[in-house]
């Protein structure tokens, strides 16, 4: 092999691993997904999010069938108000509940849909009234805390 064709091939390979490296950003970034077919936004209203964060997926059955399009404050309800991105294919019906749910003991946010059975399903700009709030660790953690010593207080009385 001359010179020349080893200089093409290492050239290949580094641009084949900057190509990895985009790739595995991507994925690490959930921005992976570049399917940009038709859509609907439905809104839904939570107390506390956690850590869900605006791209974070929107799964039903383990299925993902959207993003989180946005998150804002609604300083009339002081409830946070998340705008998913869902996929014309996926049909949902007007009673389907959201919750925020988490991927394994410490992973990332995303929104879980429990479709309901209304005979109607939900449009552009509908909005999911039943849902459920992402559970806290640290909320968890000062509960069972608070418990313990309260019970602990009235042992000794």
């Amino acid at each position: 092999m001359n010179k020349r064709s080893i200089d093409v091939l290492v050239g290949l390979f580094v641009v084949a691993g900057a190509l990895a490296l985009l790739f595995l950003a991507l994925q690490a970034g959930n921005l992976a997904s570049f399917s940009r077919g038709d859509s609907y936004a439905v809104t839904a209203y939570f107390d506390n999010i956690g850590g869900l964060k605006v791209r974070a997926p929107v799964k039903s059955a383990g299925v993902t069938v959207g993003r989180v399009k946005s998150i804002s404050f609604d300083d009339k309800k002081y409830q946070a108000r998340v705008q998913l991105e869902l996929e014309k294919a996926y049909a949902f019906p007007k009673d389907t509940s959201a919750s925020i749910l988490t991927s394994g003991l410490l992973g990332e946010q995303y929104i879980g849909l429990s479709a309901g059975g209304d005979e109607t399903n939900l449009d552009q700009g509908a909005r999911i009234s039943s849902t459920q709030s992402a559970i806290v660790l640290e909320n968890l953690i000062s509960q069972f805390l608070f418990k313990s010593a309260a019970d602990a207080g009235r042992e000794k009385k």
